[in-house]
């Protein structure tokens, strides 16, 4: 069994994820979405603050098959991947997705 080194989440713009306080404190988010946009599934919309203190945050699961980067729904992106507030209506946006 071999073990893929999971990406960090290098920054996050989203001020209203509940997961983010001067970087994302999630352990992991999850990269879904479809039709064009990547969606972070991990997106939480409180004003309360939750996550780790000391967390590094990383990229669990990646459903997004179509990205260049998704080798067996693992993320490769080098140098970690970047989250934004989404377009059209969509929280959050992994801005790393690059169609294959």
């Amino acid at each position: 069994m071999t073990t893929t080194e999971m990406p960090v989440v290098s920054e996050c713009t989203v001020t209203g994820c509940s997961y983010n306080h001067d970087g994302c404190h999630a352990f992991a988010i999850t990269v879904s979405g479809e039709h064009g946009s990547a969606d972070c599934a991990t997106f939480i919309p409180l004003a309360r603050k939750g996550g780790l203190p000391m967390a590094v945050a990383q990229v669990g699961a990646c459903s997004r098959s179509d990205c260049t980067h998704n080798r067996d729904l693992e993320c490769t992106a080098p140098g970690g991947v970047r989250v934004a507030p989404g377009d059209g209506g969509h929280a959050s946006n992994c801005m790393t997705y690059a169609p294959a």
